[in-house]
């Protein structure tokens, strides 16, 4: 720990947030949480924030435009990098779908939020899964390869439950609303999950925290978003980062 008043060489972080501002906020407070614990005394961390407008954004995921979210956050992490930020992190579990287009054109290191959390799972001797988050993120590669990479087997969700999972993100905690019916039906959801032999539900939206008690349920749930807040914590202080994803 940090003696009183004493300099830290603390690494200056980029966010692009926003996506929803909801969970921005969790980053923020849990990010300076865990500085101030490693470092103590009046220790917090050096962070530039991006919080885009998620309402065009989220248009242009639900129309299929990924080139326009690309750009967006490109011009976000551009904006991050000429803050003399050295490494980026998104903080949406999606919104990682557009990294390499980033990678492309801002050469700074990733904190990636799937490999954070997939090699806390194996860490913790889990194999069989569930992932909930967005529709993008349940059933398309750039979310679910990082869990695979490790040897994790990814249980699958019905088309009815993958839809109003990502209705209950997009229309609910996205906009910061917790709705107490939705929080019942995700508590069903894990307690369906458990009786099929899931050893672990994954909350892949960082939005989800919102709606589920992580410490009270039938199975072990993970929250990425404190997974990647202390991934992101880790490299702020100088730490080595197993979760960085850099530009090939």
């Amino acid at each position: 720990m940090q003696r009183w008043g004493e300099e830290a060489d603390l690494r200056k972080l980029g966010i692009i947030g926003g996506t929803g501002w909801a969970s921005t906020a969790l980053y923020y407070d849990q990010i300076n949480r865990g500085v101030a614990a490693r470092l103590g005394g009046l220790h917090s961390a050096p962070l530039a924030i991006e919080s885009l407008d998620f309402a065009p954004v989220a248009a242009m995921q639900r129309a299929g435009d990924w080139d326009g979210v690309a750009e967006v956050t490109i011009r976000a992490a551009r904006r991050l990098r000429d803050a003399g930020c050295a490494a980026l992190l998104m903080a949406s579990n999606t919104m990682h779908k557009v990294a390499p287009a980033v990678f492309e054109v801002v050469d700074l290191p990733l904190i990636d939020i799937s490999e954070a959390a997939a090699r806390q799972l194996v860490a913790e001797y889990r194999s069989r899964i569930a992932l909930l988050g967005t529709r993008f993120t349940m059933t398309e590669p750039f979310a679910r390869e990082a869990y695979e990479r490790q040897g994790l087997t990814l249980q699958p969700l019905s088309d009815e439950w993958q839809g109003e999972v990502d209705r209950i993100i997009y229309e609910e905690l996205a906009a910061g609303r917790v709705v107490r019916e939705s929080h019942r039906k995700l508590r069903t959801l894990i307690t369906e999950l458990g009786k099929q032999k899931v050893q672990a539900v994954v909350l892949g939206c960082t939005e989800l925290v919102l709606a589920v008690d992580v410490r009270a349920n039938v199975v072990p749930v993970y929250d990425t978003t404190a997974i990647h807040a202390r991934a992101a914590v880790e490299w702020i202080v100088g730490g080595e980062v197993m979760a960085e994803r850099r530009a090939a």
